[in-house]
């Protein structure tokens, strides 16, 4: 991995074969800095040659240009306005974009939905800001139309949900239905045989869009040029399997590419070996439980956190966002740029989620 220079942004770039991706994190200006204009981000990808795949932006009540009613984006653009409680986190945007592949949109009913590029060995899809065609139908349905409008995005690009490695499904009103919401994905995952594989990591956290639908939902899916692809489920060290409380992932995922692994880890939280919520109503326990737990993982596979390329840390209240900053510090772990956002996490009694990538040389 290396940091191309960017003013005003953090910019972590991962090699591929043939190609590098890019992660390219814009915060709000404090202090009086000047706020990074759009520009800047598109001269500096005309100079690194890129394409960008999607975006994601936490924290902003700006809404959407569609939900807005301006011009459609060039590529998906999913819009998180956090939970509302306490302190909302700075306006961050995320930009994943790719150098050294051609790029190719995905439309679903003339939306751009996805984006799918490929080097000498895998093929890739990005989709992004997935929302149900109906947003004042039961929550329950609104779940299954986002699945089902993934699934048939991956048609487009001659995929399918086995192919799917990793997802984010963010959830308006999370506790009032995330219950539901499992049982949904449980029932089409068992439909598409998904648990005779590897189930994807995934992130499900709670916070509000700009469509006003019940969720929002982004996915990677990769798809081997020379047979199948070489991935597995990582177990937590220090966790059971999510599947033990009616959660349908994986509490990571690697993939084995020829230069490099990589390796995504979900959501994790505060939660003990049997499944129950641990430190409640103490956020630095909680953070220390979960960046123990992070840390297993990525140990378990040779990995440290010198690895990780990119990160989002959630937090019930964002005002309590320098209680990590404090943790590393302490701990001495110098961990990349990690994104903000105001969420709340699947239980009431739990404050603080972190997820992460990481890569390693083969």
């Amino acid at each position: 991995m290396h940091k191309p220079t960017l003013a005003g942004f953090d910019v972590i770039a991962a090699p591929g074969s043939g190609m590098k991706t890019l992660s390219i994190q814009a915060r709000a200006a404090n202090g009086g800095a000047r706020q990074p204009a759009p520009q800047d981000i598109a001269d500096f990808l005309r100079g690194e040659n890129a394409a960008v795949l999607c975006q994601r932006v936490f924290g902003s009540g700006a809404g959407d240009d569609r939900a807005a009613g301006g011009p459609p984006a060039e590529w998906p653009v999913t819009w998180l306005l956090g939970n509302g409680v306490g302190r909302a986190a700075p306006a961050v945007s995320h930009v994943h974009a790719v150098s050294g592949a051609p790029v190719s949109r995905l439309r679903l009913e003339g939306e751009v939905v996805g984006a799918l590029f490929e080097d000498q060995d895998i093929r890739y899809c990005l989709l992004g800001n997935l929302r149900p065609p109906d947003i004042g139908a039961p929550r329950p349905d609104q779940a299954r139309a986002v699945l089902e409008r993934m699934e048939r995005a991956l048609e487009t690009a001659g995929m399918g949900m086995t192919d799917v490695v990793r997802t984010w499904f963010f959830l308006d009103r999370i506790l009032d239905w995330y219950g539901d919401f499992n049982s949904v994905r449980t029932a089409f995952f068992d439909e598409r045989n998904l648990f005779a594989g590897v189930l994807p990591a995934s992130t499900g956290v709670g916070a509000a869009n700009a469509a006003g639908a019940a969720l929002v939902a982004d996915a990677v899916a990769m798809q081997s040029k020379k047979g199948r692809l070489d991935w597995v489920g990582v177990p937590s060290p220090l966790q059971c399997p999510a599947t033990d409380y009616r959660s349908s992932f994986s509490r990571a995922v690697e993939i084995r590419l020829p230069a490099h692994r990589l390796l995504y880890v979900s959501g994790t939280a505060s939660i003990t070996p049997d499944g129950r919520t641990a430190h409640v109503g103490d956020l630095e326990g909680q953070i220390a439980l979960t960046m123990d737990v992070v840390e297993g993982i990525l140990q378990s596979r040779g990995m440290s956190w010198a690895s990780v390329s990119r990160g989002i840390a959630y937090f019930q209240d964002a005002g309590g966002a320098p209680c990590l900053d404090r943790y590393c510090r302490e701990r001495g772990r110098a961990l990349p740029p990690i994104a903000v956002s105001s969420a709340d996490i699947c239980r009431d009694d739990l404050l603080f989620e972190i997820e992460v990538d990481a890569i390693a040389a083969e």
